[in-house]
């Protein structure tokens, strides 16, 4: 077979070709792909037509965006009722102007119809701000509830001059003004009341609590009353005898202290030298002691009460002679100054009485000064063999009761009772059984208690 000639192929095909004519060619590989992919494009664009909302294919006379937007600009707002009435009264104007006649029927006619027409805004606007105060009032609690009945059943043009008033006091909700109300805590709100109070008080004359107060204020204000002097010579009374007390107490703490940190013989010179240093001192020791729950003076007298009247008793240091005045026994009275006729003033080292010649022997407060053991020797000198020795001292004074039970048993005396469940002061009992069983050399260490000093209050 010959093979056909390349002139061939473009040769014009001679069925259903028109002469002239050149035959198609067969599609290419790539040609293909890309119909493939408009065809793809065309199908997507079609289902995101049919996705979106149709809108309808604007005619060749519909107006465009531009015209509607011109028509809406052109098309007039609507107007207030006011504006439209305004309206309405220009075109009647004009109306009877054309065709009214110019008499005076027109004239009265064209009176009441403006009086009507006025009368009609000015009850749409009544109408309005009743409508705008009863919201107001449905959001506000009224304070009165009768008031605000009243002021609803009220109409007309009373009701409309009231609510103009009450708006023209209290400022619109929409104006903003420069200083908001603020609310006040429950805290911040009872310290003005408070505060208003006092600015009250502050300028008000001070009364007596006896009068009670005026109901009635009376219209010239009143002065506070001038201070009479009655009221500044009780008043410098007053502060007189206030520094009078503070001076006894700083002179009795003064005492106080020379009496417990000196020996016996130093305080009777003390006293001796000025009598009312005494007074002053034990008229500050009773002060003190009156603050305690139970005296111990007192519980001495009623032991010795339970003991025979016969018995007789030594008062060391006795003060105002209490214990005496209290028990029927008889009673040696001793201290460093009188402060009644049955003392005897001495040193209570060295008091005036004869060997074993009295039953019971009474320290109560008056372990003093630094020669204690001086006392308690001169106590075993004048009671009997088998006497009583009653010792009372404050609480404080002791660091070891055991070392001063110890040290009082070697000058000649056995432990008979001890009492230390009061608060303020320790009671012991001692019994008489010989001589001292030391030297006077012999040191007690036991026998050196603290000093009872005051302080300042």
């Amino acid at each position: 077979m010959f093979e056909e000639p390349e002139w061939a192929e473009e040769a014009p095909v001679a069925a259903g070709l028109p002469p002239g004519a050149s035959r198609p060619r067969p599609a290419s590989a790539s040609q293909i792909k890309g119909s493939k992919h408009r065809q793809l494009l065309a199908t997507l664009r079609a289902l995101e037509a049919a996705s979106l909302p149709q809108q309808p294919p604007s005619l060749p006379g519909s107006d465009s965006e531009e015209d509607v937007v011109e028509r809406k600009k052109k098309r007039p707002k609507k107007a207030s009722s006011t504006t439209a009435s305004i309206e309405v009264e220009k075109k009647r104007k004009k109306k009877c102007q054309q065709q009214g006649p110019p008499g005076s029927d027109y004239e009265e006619k064209e009176v009441k119809r403006k009086k009507k027409c006025l009368k009609g805004v000015l009850s749409a606007s009544d109408s309005a701000e009743e409508q705008k105060r009863k919201r107001k009032c449905q959001k506000q609690v009224p304070s009165n509830p009768a008031q605000h009945q009243d002021s609803e059943n009220q109409t007309g043009p009373k009701a409309w001059k009231s609510s103009a008033t009450n708006d023209q006091s209290k400022p619109s909700p929409g104006s903003t003004s420069a200083n908001p109300p603020q609310t006040l805590s429950r805290k911040q709100w009872r310290n003005r009341q408070k505060n208003k109070r006092r600015h009250k008080n502050k300028f008000r004359p001070p009364q007596p609590p006896d009068q009670a107060p005026a109901t009635a204020p009376k219209e010239e204000t009143e002065m506070p009353p001038a201070p009479s002097p009655d009221n500044h010579e009780d008043r410098a009374g007053a502060l007189r005898a206030r520094m009078a007390q503070r001076l006894d107490g700083a002179r009795f703490r003064y005492l106080n202290e020379q009496l417990y940190s000196g020996p016996s013989s130093a305080a009777q010179r003390l006293f001796h030298e000025d009598p009312e240093a005494f007074l002053l001192y034990h008229r500050g020791f009773q002060s003190q002691v009156k603050k305690w729950p139970l005296q111990p003076v007192d519980r001495i007298a009623r032991d010795l009460r339970q003991r025979p009247a016969s018995l007789v008793v030594a008062d060391f240091g006795c003060g105002d002679c209490r214990l005496a005045s209290s028990i029927r026994n008889p009673v040696y009275c001793f201290d460093l100054a009188s402060l009644d006729p049955r003392v005897t003033v001495c040193d209570m080292a060295q008091v005036p009485l004869e060997d074993e010649s009295v039953d019971v022997a009474v320290f109560c407060l008056s372990l003093m000064g630094t020669n204690i053991r001086d006392f308690l020797e001169e106590a075993n000198r004048v009671l009997k063999q088998g006497g009583l020795l009653k010792v009372a001292e404050v609480r404080s004074r002791f660091e070891d009761v055991r070392t001063f039970l110890g040290a009082v048993t070697k000058l000649g005396f056995k432990v008979i009772s001890k009492d230390l469940t009061n608060s303020h002061f320790f009671l012991f009992d001692f019994e008489k059984t010989g001589p001292p069983r030391v030297g006077p050399k012999a040191q007690l260490t036991g026998l050196k208690l603290q000093p009872c000093l005051y302080k300042r209050r």
